[in-house]
């Protein structure tokens, strides 16, 4: 019988966990091995660094909802990968052989790429909000900056992927402050790497451009664009401003006492560890020179065929490769689901002797939350040129983050990443997982 492995357990490796298991007969097995022991939603992360969530709220233990489901857990940590004997080592020291690899690492942060940059907890001078640990640390930060409050500094750094969260954070950190009564002290200013407001490192969805830089002017945030951060200091960031010629225009030393910045990502450690030197390899046969797994249209590795990978771990190349920073391009939530989807449905045809013949839409729909209000975003597919664009802003936002948040959540617990009536009423809209379901 067969052993499909899969090396994560968060918004892509947990759905991934519980969908092969149904796609497959109770003779094969399926395991888990995650470095943490506890499945956190990422998203919400933002309101747990400004208190509006607890870290409990947002998470649950793992072992006892995937044994639930005859699934095996493993809390370690990956640490080397032979693709060519089918094995991978554990923190313990063991090994584990399979069949079948699904990599749903998530990604490495790419803090030390800049001097001073990262959590404190990292020996840096800003806060994240890229892990829930880490936004309980930046809502430790946070309260005492509320007792004496200055300037905030938010956005995202070259290299960065996930801009989303970037002007989250933003928004809701305002919102706090004018709860607080505290907003008319706090100059805020946006640096992102972005060559314009709402890019998102999509090139834009809609009029993303238009209605980020709207929101941001009636919250008095000030940006910066098409910046490169050099170093950060405990109270100063350095900051290069380019042109679209790709020319530094301007250097600003920005004073601060609170800021968040998105990092660069890289590929777990063990897979970092894959990448060849020899630079016209381009990274090898698995990994690129960042470490992020090589995909075919289905999911899997061009070489090993037996390897898939979904997820911010994955190489997807920059959308808009004229940037004059560097800007990656994000890997969302639905994007993720329907990569899970053809995982689960290639691996089947695998088993029957069949070759692979799913391919991920890689569709998109993005809340994005503001603290009060919130704005929505549809790409199909996330990757342009698109069938459809469409960008919306309103306090229904807000709440529908909320409740998705609960949803979500709930759906995990449950061990079903895709309930029927969800499937029907996203096809009659128009989004599907799978280019054959169209």
């Amino acid at each position: 019988m067969t052993t499909v492995v899969v090396v994560g357990a968060s918004t892509g490796g947990l759905p991934m966990s519980y969908d092969i298991r149904k796609h497959l007969d109770k003779g094969h097995t399926v395991k888990v091995v995650s470095n943490i022991d506890e499945f956190n939603f990422i998203p919400s992360n933002p309101w747990v660094a400004v208190g509006w969530r607890k870290a409990e709220d947002i998470s649950f233990k793992l072992e006892p909802y995937l044994t639930r489901k005859g699934i095996e857990f493993y809390h370690e940590t990956c640490v080397g990968l032979d693709p060519e004997a089918n094995k991978i080592k554990l923190s313990d020291g063991s090994e584990m052989d399979y069949d079948y690899l699904v990599l749903a690492t998530g990604p490495a942060l790419a803090f030390d790429e800049i001097e001073g940059f990262g959590p404190k907890s990292h020996g840096g001078n800003t806060v994240s909000v890229c892990s829930t640990p880490h936004s309980v640390e930046a809502y430790d930060e946070w309260e005492e900056f509320c007792k004496a409050p200055g300037p905030i500094i938010v956005g995202a750094v070259q290299g960065a992927s996930c801009f989303g969260p970037a002007y989250e954070f933003g928004m809701i950190m305002e919102t706090d402050l004018r709860k607080r009564k505290l907003r008319s002290q706090v100059p805020m200013t946006f640096v992102t790497a972005e060559p314009y407001i709402g890019h998102l490192g999509l090139g834009g969805v809609g009029d993303s451009k238009g209605l980020m830089e709207s929101e941001m002017r009636s919250r008095h945030i000030n940006w910066i664009c098409n910046a490169k951060v050099t170093k950060i200091t405990e109270d100063t960031m350095y900051v290069d401003e380019y042109n679209n010629r790709g020319d530094v225009i301007d250097q600003h030393e920005l004073p601060f006492k609170y800021s968040m910045m998105l990092p660069a990502f890289k590929g777990s450690k063990f897979l970092q560890e894959m990448v060849d030197a020899d630079p016209a390899k381009m990274g090898g046969p698995l990994v690129n020179p960042r470490g992020f797994v090589k995909v075919d249209q289905f999911s899997r590795n061009p070489t090993y065929h037996n390897i898939y990978a979904l997820g911010v771990g994955i190489v997807i190349p920059p959308v808009d490769a004229t940037c004059p920073v560097p800007c990656g391009t994000p890997k969302t939530g639905l994007m993720i689901e329907s990569m899970v989807t053809a995982i689960c449905h290639n691996i089947a045809n695998n088993l029957e002797g069949k070759e692979p013949t799913a391919e991920p839409t890689w569709n998109t729909v993005c809340l994005t939350d503001m603290g009060d209000t919130g704005a929505a975003f549809v790409a199909l597919p996330q990757i342009p040129p698109r069938n459809l664009t469409w960008a919306k802003k309103g306090k229904w936002v807000h709440l529908a983050k909320i409740a998705f948040e609960k949803y979500f959540i709930r759906n995990m617990k449950a061990g079903n990443s895709e309930p029927i009536y969800q499937k029907y009423m996203m096809k009659m809209l128009g989004i599907t997982r799978l280019k054959s379901d169209k």
